[in-house]
């Protein structure tokens, strides 16, 4: 089986549209997922949510979608630098005010973790688990410098074995690391990566096919500069938009942390 996993969106249609666009034009996917952060930082959270919805495409809750659900104080992103955090408190302060009830409902509903199961239920795998973040929550930065002890507590707390994949997002730069036969998988982040890149950055996992899961990171061009004139447009920081040009390497795109 073959799957094509999408992660943070943030409310960029433009990038989400693209994607979407290029995963059906490759006429061999099964099936799609999306791994949370649907929302925050561009000005089209209810579109972004509805068609995905119209999709039929299911997913797992961010930080981002879970907090705007709640109506919760934060979206609980960290950023080290005040001014970065600032500015992500903007984000998330427009996002709700201006989502529908019907998104906020929609995101209310999307689970924390999503286990695919290619053969069945009925054997013991491989599996395919996907989640935001962390097994734990959706608050840490599962990142590449992580060492492998690290990595294997994650594995061991969501009871994975050898050839089973795990996919997140979260930190918005795509990575791929094999620990004890497991596959440990960042998708990158579709509508904001922070890796240099400005194209929309997605991942294709086969797994289940007899030959052991293989990962494929795609980069998908879309029309930047239009969702930057959304940004701009709209009340949301200019800054947002010299991080879409930039791929994360300018402007917003200094401090740590994440949506």
């Amino acid at each position: 089986m073959r799957y094509a996993l999408i992660s943070d969106v943030h409310a960029n249609r433009p990038a989400l549209e693209a994607t979407l666009a290029a995963i059906s034009a490759r006429n061999d996917i099964d099936a799609v997922y999306h791994l949370g952060d649907l929302v925050g930082y561009a000005p089209w959270p209810d579109d972004v949510v509805e068609i995905l919805q119209r999709a039929n495409i299911s997913g797992v809750a961010g930080n981002y979608d879970s907090t705007v659900a709640t109506d919760y104080k934060d979206c609980g992103c960290r950023y080290e630098d005040p001014h970065q955090s600032a500015l992500a408190h903007e984000s998330y302060e427009w996002t709700r005010a201006h989502v529908t009830p019907l998104t906020r409902a929609r995101l209310r509903a999307l689970p924390f973790r999503i286990d695919v199961r290619p053969l069945g239920g009925h054997v013991a795998g491989p599996r395919l688990v996907l989640i935001h973040a962390h097994t734990s929550n959706n608050l840490i930065y599962v990142e590449e410098m992580r060492p492998d002890s690290f990595l294997q507590k994650m594995a061991e707390s969501a009871g994975l074995n050898s050839g089973d994949v795990i996919a997140f997002g979260h930190t918005h730069k795509p990575w791929h690391r094999i620990v004890d036969g497991i596959h440990f998988v960042n998708t990158g982040s579709v509508g904001r990566p922070k890796d240099g890149d400005p194209r929309a950055c997605y991942v294709v996992a086969t797994i289940g096919d007899g030959v052991g899961p293989s990962i494929e990171f795609v980069r998908t061009p879309y029309d930047v500069d239009a969702a930057a004139r959304g940004i701009l447009a709209s009340d949301l920081p200019n800054e947002f938009a010299e991080h879409l040009r930039t791929g994360g390497k300018a402007g917003v795109a200094a401090g740590t942390g994440t949506r």
